[in-house]
């Protein structure tokens, strides 16, 4: 049998196979990335049928049958920072990820100042009254509203993993009350944290805007209900940067009518493109964007997850490693 000879360059084992799947529109400039960070490697595109060896992934939304009975897996690179997409596979068929295998995701890559400036963005619109200007100018009328007090302004961020920190410490140029919420007890100066879920009614408590930055686990998910709403300042603002299934739509619909929530800005959805007869597309007091509030960076995501590989071929620990119970 012919053996495959294997020769070693910069210490990484030359014959190292990496497969790739985003099924996207940049498929060429990821790959050519890829390649000159990773020279020697054997990079190849997965395509349905592809069973053959690999030791490492790099994928954003790939079918369970990628990771199917793939045992020689190391690690499985996901191209952002939720991994919210691989481990759903992986609870409706267990055993599907690779049992050896480590989950990555992908640290600040560029997103954490995206995410700070939509935040901020968000915060000023409803604290100076934007949006209702806007409003008005459509309408053709000139009148001034009074302003919010800011010492009252209270933002409360859902979330303080990476992004979530970066955005906390964000707001706090803005001169308004900060606090945060975190499954586990964090610090950070000058800011309010509240940790687990016994402390989740005391933060929702007389918050103003409401950030969402938590992951997307089953704990997690439908936590932007009524209850929640209720719980918040009587005419706050809603912001959900994290992901769709956060968000009960319906809940959010029924509480803007009532005035308990006055306005939201929403980035992510259930289902995406958001469907063309969706009440938020015609919602007065409902801004949409389409998924950017923090895009992957292709370039420093390339060179980020090239480093990581090349650290795992020499035998060394890297960050961003993910706790499958956990979700993140």
């Amino acid at each position: 049998m012919h053996m495959h000879k294997r020769t070693k360059t910069n210490g990484i084992d030359a014959a190292m196979k990496i497969i790739f799947y985003e099924n996207g529109a940049d498929l060429d400039a990821w790959l050519g990335g890829l390649r000159r960070e990773l020279p020697d490697a054997d990079l190849r595109v997965w395509e349905p049928g592809d069973t053959a060896p690999a030791d490492y992934a790099i994928v954003w939304r790939a079918p369970r049958e990628l990771f199917a009975n793939r045992p020689d897996l190391k690690a499985v690179f996901n191209l952002g920072a939720g991994v919210d997409a691989i481990l759903e596979v992986e609870r409706k068929e267990p055993g599907t990820l690779p049992p050896n295998a480590q989950l990555v995701r992908l640290e600040d890559t560029g997103m954490a100042q995206q995410m700070v400036e939509y935040a901020t963005y968000c915060v000023l619109r409803y604290m100076r009254r934007f949006d209702e200007y806007d409003a008005l100018q459509r309408a053709g009328r000139w009148e001034k509203l009074p302003q919010h007090a800011r010492e009252t302004f209270t933002v409360g961020v859902l979330g303080l993993g990476v992004l979530g920190a970066e955005v906390t410490k964000g707001l706090l140029a803005l001169g308004v009350p900060v606090r945060s919420y975190s499954r586990t007890p964090k610090t950070i100066e000058g800011v309010q944290v509240h940790a687990g879920p016994e402390q989740f009614d005391a933060f929702l408590d007389g918050v103003k805007v409401l950030i969402n930055l938590l992951p997307h686990t089953p704990d997690t998910e439908g936590i932007l209900n009524a209850r929640t709403f209720g719980r918040l300042a009587r005419g706050a603002y809603v912001v959900n940067v994290a992901r769709g299934p956060h968000l009960v739509d319906a809940d959010l619909l029924a509480a803007l009518d009532q005035g308990q929530i006055a306005a939201a800005t929403l980035d992510v959805f259930h289902t995406e493109p958001l469907p063309a007869a969706h009440p938020f597309w015609t919602h007065p007091r409902v801004s949409v964007t389409p998924h950017i509030s923090a895009e992957t960076l292709r370039e420093e995501s390339i060179v980020q997850i090239a480093g990581k590989i090349r650290a795992l071929a020499r035998g060394e620990p890297i960050s961003g490693i993910v706790d499958f119970r956990r979700g993140y």
